[in-house]
């Protein structure tokens, strides 16, 4: 037999195959009628142990529900911005936990679980990827108990926020961070912190609602006057900006009217904001048709030593009479 009629055998029994297949298959389907789906009284009976909306939606919307504003630690309200000790318990103790008791930290934020247990999310004094634990990205924040925690001494005196506002690649627009830079270098009394937000207005925001009593925003603003005067300004509320619309902050720009009244729309401000401004010799915009400049105009470079020690003055009148004298390195 040759190699041609040995494969037209073969694609003879492979049809005579599918025809038998075909056939199994119509029979199948006499003998099995389609299933009918059940309607909803066949569910009546049925008790539900746990319901969801489309897709989940009640999980998801409790999972992005905020927590509560503050939780009780030794008899003391914590919040967002508190300072506390770190004194995680024994039954939950790794090598990490070990390490770190004792550490003081900031609050950063108090999250609640679906099962409705708190975690209060802290942040270390002497973590140098602060900024990083500040935008909520992994491996800078930590999560302990209200019991785990030990509110320090709140009688040490105002929190007060030193921030540095503006764009270093727009000429005199950085004069705010270059303020900030400076005091950065002077040790500060305890419960100030000095940052360095540039042009991140989402992140000024979010520090805005920890628990400060004073925030200094220091930044250029023309008003008209000589470049390199000094003007502050306090801002009793941010309702002066109810002309804007919608409160929104360009992620990548900093407006302090826009900055102050969304977080005034998320929850609370400090109780006194200080806007302390320069008046610039440059006013760029960022246009493509400008050249990069990070370089400060000789008046405004001369007003940042100034700048400097008015906030230092604003920072020890804070404190009030009885406070310690400021501390230089």
């Amino acid at each position: 037999m040759n190699e041609a009629h040995r494969m037209e055998q073969a694609d003879d029994t492979k049809a005579d195959d599918t025809k038998a297949d075909d056939t199994k298959a119509d029979d199948m389907m006499e003998l099995s009628p389609p299933m009918e789906r059940p309607g909803s009284d066949a569910w009546a009976p049925w008790t539900p142990v746990h319901q969801l909306g489309p897709a989940g939606a009640d999980f998801w919307t409790r999972m992005e529900a905020r927590g509560p504003e503050e939780v009780v630690a030794g008899g003391v309200p914590v919040r967002a911005g508190s300072r506390v000790r770190l004194r995680p318990s024994a039954g939950r103790a790794d090598a990490l936990d070990l390490l770190l008791d004792g550490r003081t930290a900031v609050v950063e934020s108090i999250e609640q679980d679906d099962e409705g247990a708190l975690h209060v999310a802290v942040i270390l004094d002497e973590d140098p990827g602060r900024d990083l634990g500040e935008a909520r990205m992994p491996g800078h924040r930590f999560f302990y108990t209200a019991e785990e925690i030990e509110p320090l001494d709140p009688a040490a005196g105002p929190r007060v926020l030193v921030a540095g506002l503006g764009n270093i690649f727009l000429g005199d627009d950085g004069f705010g961070v270059e303020v900030v830079r400076r005091l950065a270098e002077t040790r500060q009394p305890a419960g100030v912190d000095v940052t360095d937000f540039g042009i991140r207005g989402m992140d000024l925001v979010y520090a805005l609602q920890r628990d400060y009593d004073l925030a200094i925003l220091v930044d250029a603003a023309p008003r008209g006057e000589p470049p390199g005067t000094l003007t502050v300004l306090e801002a009793d509320t941010p309702d002066g900006a109810a002309g804007l619309g919608v409160p929104t902050v360009e992620t990548h720009g900093m407006d302090p009217v826009r900055v102050l009244r969304l977080a005034r729309e998320l929850g609370r401000v400090p109780d006194r904001v200080i806007v302390v401004c320069c008046e610039p010799a440059t006013v760029l915009t960022g246009g493509a048709d400008e050249d990069v400049l990070v370089e400060l105009s000789e008046p405004v470079r001369a007003a940042t030593a100034q700048a400097v020690r008015l906030v230092m003055d604003m920072i020890a009148e804070s404190a009030g009479p009885g406070a310690p004298p400021r501390k230089t390195e």
